[in-house]
């Protein structure tokens, strides 16, 4: 009884954080990259160990060859004196120091083969493990990218379903407008229709009789004789009409 609960419990508890990621893949991208970096970080502490066993390795090497190379120089100079049983001492000594000389060289040979190993492995897994998150970044962004896309045509679908629809408000909108444009320009048609424009000509009128009355009396005053009844014409002065002076003596003589 108590395990089916539990067991329930369990599927809500992973339900409800399988939309809270799918909600927030951001969130446990970061996450996968923090344990990325101290996955990374653990790695090299072991390749750190390991590295330093290779050290401990090559220092014991070199100092064993060292030791061959005295005990060698010894046991030949202790020979060539004659001194047989401390020569004896010294190749035995010399023999079992290049057994352990052969042994520490093969073993700081596989190690350095493991530990170039475990860091061509660190690298590959690293970079595979970027790629991904990088991949990972583009997939998330060409979501949003989706899902607004997606977002909006939906939106743009409902609009067009909308709007121009029976019983509209932007139709609604529209006859009104039309009507009270149509209502104002019936409303300036008739006030313009009345109008009365009969003493607006005779206004005209009376206005140019006074101007044709007030030339006349400049013209008088001035001596100008106006061609045309009551128009504006072309003037000539009463000098302009007599002849020359010398015109009426060539007719008297």
């Amino acid at each position: 009884m108590f395990t089916r609960i539990g067991n329930l419990i369990r599927g809500f508890l992973g339900l409800f954080i399988s939309g809270l990621e799918k909600k927030n893949p951001e969130a446990l991208l970061e996450v996968e990259m923090e344990n990325l970096r101290k996955q990374t970080a653990d790695y090299n502490k072991g390749l750190a160990a390991h590295a330093g066993l290779c050290e401990r390795l090559m220092s014991q090497v070199k100092k064993e060859e060292r030791e061959v190379q005295e005990l060698t120089a010894k046991t030949q100079a202790h020979l060539k004196s004659g001194n047989r049983k401390i020569a004896g001492q010294y190749a035995l000594r010399l023999q079992t120091l290049k057994k352990d000389l052969e042994e520490n060289r093969s073993q700081l040979e596989a190690a350095e083969s493991t530990y170039k190993e475990l860091l061509r492995t660190r690298d590959v897994t690293v970079k595979q493990a970027q790629q991904k998150i990088e991949a990972l970044k583009r997939d998330i962004s060409d979501m949003k990218m989706q899902t607004a896309m997606a977002e909006l045509n939906e939106m743009a679908s409902g609009m067009i379903g909308s709007i121009g629809g029976s019983g509209d408000t932007l139709n609604r909108l529209e006859t009104m407008v039309r009507e009270e444009r149509d209502l104002a320009a019936g409303r300036a048609r008739v006030a313009r229709d009345s109008i009365d424009t009969t003493e607006i000509r005779q206004l005209e009128a009376e206005e140019e009789a006074l101007e044709e009355m007030a030339l006349a009396d400049f013209a008088a005053e001035s001596g100008i004789v106006l061609e045309g009844s009551g128009t504006a014409g072309s003037v000539e002065s009463p000098a302009a009409k007599e002849e020359p002076p010398a015109l009426e003596d060539e007719k008297q003589m």
